[in-house]
C-alpha cells in the first residue's frame, strides 16, 4: 500500500456490531461510480459477526482495509481512521447506511467547482424504522439546507449536515484539529470548528444517502448526542465565536417559553441583558432573573444583537416576518438557536 498511488477519497467506516447491515454499506461504496477511494474500517468492539463481514470484505477487494479491532469508541476509532487516510478527501460512512452510486461523483463535482467549500454533504433518505413527527421535522429541515447561505444562517439550530454525508478536504479538515474528544458530538463540534475557521460548507441537493432510522443508534443512545451537551456545545462556539464579535451592541435572548427557559438557565459568564416574549402576562416580570420585555422594547438594528430559542412549529417564520420589516438582518442580527 505505502508505494501505490493516494486514492482521490478515503473513507471512514468505524462499526460496532450490525452485522446485519454492514455488507450494504460497504457494498454501496463499491458501487459508487467514483471508484477512486479506499474504505478504512474500525471494529469499535463488535459482539456479532460484523468482523467477520469486514474480512471478507477487505479480502476481495484492495481498496478495503480493517485497521483496527478493538473497543475505543467513536471518536478515538474515528481519529485513528484519519491518521491512516491517504486521500486528498475525507468522507465519512456509517455501517447502517447506504450511499447512492452517485454520492461520491456528485459531492467532488461540488468541491471541485468552488475552492470556498470545505465541507459538503448530500440530502438524506430516511430508512429503517418509522419517523415520529420530532424525526420528520428533522429530516424536512436538514433536506431543506443545501446552499453556503442557508447552512451559514442555521448553524446553531442543529447540525445542519449530516455526519455520515461529510466529504472534506482533508487540509481543511486537518488544519482544524480532525476529530475531538469533548463530551459532546464529534460531528457537530468538527462543523463548528470549521465553521469558526471562516470555512463554507455545502449539501449537493439531492438526497444521495439513505440514512437509518434504529433507536440503537448511537445518537439516540449515547449521553454526549443529549439536548442538553447539544446546547452546552452551541453556548460554547457562540460564547466563542458569535458574540466577541458584536461590538458594542447590547446582547438580548429572545424566547422565554420551554426551549428558552433552557437556555435561560444555562448562561454561563456570557449573560443576556434581557429576554423578549409575546406572552403579555409574561412582560415586565422576571424569568431565572432575566427581565422580559415586549418585541417593541428591543433596541435599533445596529444596536442589539438577539438570539432566538423558540420551538414552536411556526415561530421562526413569525419572527422573521416581524424582525425583517424593521431592518434586522438574520446572522448580522440575530440568530436562531435551539
Amino acid at each position: 500500500m505505502s508505494g501505490a498511488a493516494p486514492p482521490t477519497i478515503s473513507v471512514l467506516l468505524p462499526f460496532r456490531n450490525g452485522a446485519s447491515t454492514l455488507a450494504a454499506a460497504i457494498e454501496s461504496i463499491c458501487a459508487q461510480t467514483c471508484t477512486e477511494w479506499e474504505l478504512l474500517l474500525f471494529d469499535d468492539g463488535s459482539e456479532d459477526d460484523a468482523d467477520a463481514v469486514a474480512a471478507d470484505f477487505a479480502a476481495r477487494d484492495a481498496r478495503i482495509r480493517v485497521v483496527a479491532r478493538e473497543r475505543v469508541g467513536i471518536v478515538a476509532a474515528l481519529q485513528r481512521l484519519s491518521s491512516e487516510a491517504r486521500g486528498e478527501f475525507i468522507a465519512r460512512m456509517d455501517g447502517d447506511d447506504v450511499s447512492r452510486p452517485a454520492r461520491f461523483e456528485r459531492q467532488l463535482a461540488l468541491l471541485r467547482g468552488d475552492e470556498s467549500i470545505a465541507l459538503c454533504g448530500c440530502l438524506v433518505e430516511g430508512i429503517g424504522a418509522e419517523l415520529r413527527e420530532g424525526g420528520a421535522r428533522y429530516y424536512e429541515w436538514i433536506n431543506s439546507l443545501s446552499a453556503p447561505k442557508d447552512i451559514e444562517r442555521e448553524m446553531f439550530v442543529e447540525c445542519p449536515i449530516a455526519h455520515p454525508t461529510f466529504l472534506m478536504r482533508r487540509s481543511e479538515f486537518e488544519a482544524a484539529g480532525g476529530y475531538q474528544e469533548h463530551g459532546w458530538a464529534e460531528d457537530y463540534d468538527l462543523v463548528l470548528r470549521l465553521w469558526g475557521r471562516g470555512a463554507r460548507m455545502a449539501n449537493v441537493a439531492e438526497p444521495l444517502l439513505q440514512w437509518r432510522n434504529a433507536a440503537t443508534r448511537l445518537s439516540m443512545t449515547d449521553a454526549r448526542y443529549s439536548l442538553e451537551q447539544f446546547r452546552r456545545l452551541k453556548r460554547h462556539y457562540i460564547e466563542e465565536h458569535v458574540l466577541p464579535n458584536i461590538g458594542n451592541r447590547r446582547f438580548v435572548q429572545w424566547g422565554a417559553g420551554e426551549v428558552g427557559k433552557r437556555w435561560l438557565r444555562e448562561w454561563g459568564s456570557v449573560r443576556p441583558e434581557g429576554v423578549v416574549d409575546i406572552h403579555p402576562r409574561k412582560i415586565g416580570t422576571k424569568i431565572h432573573g432575566y427581565r422580559v420585555i415586549a418585541m417593541d422594547e428591543l433596541p435599533l438594528p445596529g444596536d442589539v444583537y438577539i438570539l432566538i430559542a423558540v420551538g414552536a412549529p411556526g415561530a421562526r417564520e413569525e419572527i422573521r416576518a416581524w424582525l425583517i420589516p424593521r431592518g434586522y438582518r438574520e446572522v448580522n442580527d440575530y440568530r436562531f438557536i435551539a
